[in-house]
């Protein structure tokens, strides 16, 4: 196979992971001994299509809120209930766990003042209205489990190694604010005896989602440095997402804590800075990877949103590690070549 061949056939494959074609094959992961009803929000999501068919191996029952149940329930092949708000689920529906995955593409249109609206609306109005739903629910769910991001924590200066635990606080910056607000609106539902877990994701690694596209110039041989490339990376592997949830919510059952609150880092135990990523992409891609990429003209085009790319923060799962957690892909290599395999 010539070069240009196999460029053109990485290309269909990145195209095809954007589009989140192809068949997604998730891994068997045990959730519960018990087989339990789970409604999930954001369900047609990158991070949701590995959920849900996770969860209905397990024997689960799953209902899915979406904005197009209808398309939402193909995608499913009708093996789950959609709704499209939650005003269509009776308070005497018995739901055991909630799983919040809702919100807009953070990525994408400048954050003016309308687009920060939008982010806010998608993901903090809507966990507001899923607790409105458990205050008048009949039977509360023992375990909500909210989607976050280490955004929360802001940005890390270039050149600090310090790591960011669970503990690390917030910055009164826009991303951090918005992991904030969204993580106390979800805390709300403790109020009502239920065991609240906000995930703090990394960047999610697997066959959708940010990747495809961070990967294009690498597969088009433009791969290189990002601004500094001395930014930090911290990512995980969408199996071991999916796998922390079951983690966290078996932890639940094993150690009930009813009517708190508390936040879990998902990011894999290695962190790297985004010039060793694209370096370690290009050898399991075998494209060049020195083609540097300045920052300024991310700056003017994205202005503060430009942070995501251009900056970082090192990002550790402590707690995931202390109740020990095995993480399936704990090295980037591994992740990479286990996504060009499928």
């Amino acid at each position: 196979m010539s070069a240009n061949v196999r460029k053109l056939s990485g290309l269909r494959d990145v195209i095809a992971a954007a589009r989140g074609q192809g068949g997604i094959k998730v891994p068997a992961v045990s959730f519960d001994a018990h087989k339990r009803t789970v409604l999930v929000t954001g369900a047609t999501g990158f991070v949701g299509r590995h959920l849900v068919p996770a969860l209905l191996q397990d024997g689960h029952t799953v209902l899915a809120l979406s904005r197009q149940p209808e398309a939402a329930a193909r995608l499913f092949e009708g093996k789950v209930k959609c709704i499209a708000s939650m005003d269509a689920l009776p308070p005497s529906t018995r739901i055991d766990v909630v799983v919040n995955l809702a919100g807009a593409r953070i990525l994408g249109p400048r954050w003016s003042t309308a687009r920060k609206e939008a982010l806010r609306r998608s993901r903090v109005e809507l966990t507001r209205q899923v607790v409105a739903w458990i205050e008048r629910a009949d039977h509360k769910p023992f375990l909500l489990l909210n989607a976050s991001a280490i955004g929360y924590y802001g940005i890390q200066r270039i050149g600090d190694a310090s790591e960011l635990d669970e503990a690390a606080p917030p910055q009164p910056i826009f991303m951090s604010d918005l992991c904030r607000e969204w993580e106390e609106a979800a805390g709300a539902a403790a109020r009502y005896g239920v065991q609240v877990e906000c995930m703090r994701f990394g960047l999610v690694v697997g066959k959708g989602g940010a990747l495809p596209m961070m990967l294009l110039p690498i597969l088009l041989g433009l791969g290189g440095r990002l601004g500094s490339g001395r930014q930090w990376l911290s990512w995980i592997h969408v199996d071991d997402v999916v796998g922390g949830m079951a983690h966290r919510w078996r932890h639940a059952l094993a150690a009930p804590r009813p009517g708190t609150a508390g936040a879990t880092n998902f990011t894999a135990p290695e962190c790297l800075t985004q010039a060793e990523f694209g370096r370690a992409a290009g050898r399991i891609w075998r494209r060049p990877s020195f083609m540097p990429t300045p920052g300024w003209p991310l700056r003017l085009m994205l202005g503060e949103q430009s942070d995501l790319l251009l900056e970082g923060q090192r990002v550790v799962p402590r707690r995931l590690q202390r109740e020990g957690f095995v993480f399936r892909y704990p090295g980037i290599e591994g992740a990479l070549a286990s996504l060009k395999g499928r």
